[in-house]
């Protein structure tokens, strides 16, 4: 039975351009490992996806729309529904002086960011240098072997599955207490002044109220514990009053 909209699900998958086989991402550290791409400094997981809410590309959404849990599908993926076409009026060229001090250390296949917009150095030439604005996947044809691997069932699951996806911790640090109407979060004292957590917990309440049927309040709960003063030992006045016959002596 294909898979309801709006259903999470964990999948594993490795995702390559289709001409040229250029590995894009993996998810199975063991997987990254036989391709020669792994990321000692990335965490290796299944990837949470809502299906039909375009958490990933059109053409992959669509794809698993139709599958069902437990199936191993390839998807190839053309550019309209991957990163589009290439667009060429997205190709520009800029002066280097735009770059400042770093303009001499300006090269071709730099990545750069021109006027809060991120792009490829494709030419460096003449005081100038040609930057292309399009997705660097924008008109390839991609390739995505997914394992759909098994479907978020309980609310609990749910609402950690969700905070997860936006902020890098453990389950074990997430506290919850599900109750009627309310979810009551507390994040681990060392996320408190994570940038923009504001902003995502704003997020993490948005998603809970989609996805979790009877939600309706979400508390975000910060202790702060000040440290008490340590009470003195009862070895301490003896020691106090040795010290004092001993300075009369």
């Amino acid at each position: 039975m294909p898979i309801e909209t709006g259903t999470l699900v964990y999948v594993n998958y490795i995702a390559k351009v289709k001409d040229t086989n250029e590995i894009i991402e993996v998810t199975v550290e063991d997987e990254a490992k036989k391709l020669g791409v792994h990321d000692p400094s990335r965490k290796y997981e299944p990837k949470l996806i809502a299906i039909g809410e375009g958490w990933v590309l059109k053409g992959l959404d669509e794809a698993l729309a139709s599958a069902n849990i437990g199936d191993k599908i390839s998807v190839e993926i053309p550019p309209e529904k991957g990163f589009g076409q290439r667009d060429p009026t997205k190709v520009k060229m800029i002066p280097l002086r735009k770059f400042g001090e770093k303009a001499s250390e300006v090269r071709v296949g730099d990545e750069v960011e021109v006027e809060n917009k991120i792009g490829i150095v494709r030419f460096v030439g003449s005081g100038r240098a040609q930057i292309d604005f399009n997705h660097r996947l924008a008109g390839k044809t991609l390739i995505y072997d997914v394992d759909i691997m098994r479907k978020v069932e309980t609310d609990k699951d749910k609402i950690i599955a969700l905070i997860k996806r936006r902020i890098p911790v453990e389950e074990d640090k997430i506290e919850l207490i599900i109750e009627d109407d309310s979810v009551k979060i507390k994040l681990p004292a060392d996320l408190y002044l994570l940038e923009g957590l504001q902003i995502i917990k704003r997020a993490i309440s948005n998603d809970i109220f989609k996805f979790i049927k009877n939600a309706n309040k979400v508390y975000f709960i910060e202790l702060y514990e000040g440290k008490k003063p340590t009470a003195p030992t009862s070895a301490q006045p003896e020691q106090e009053k040795a010290t004092k016959e001993e300075e009369k002596a």
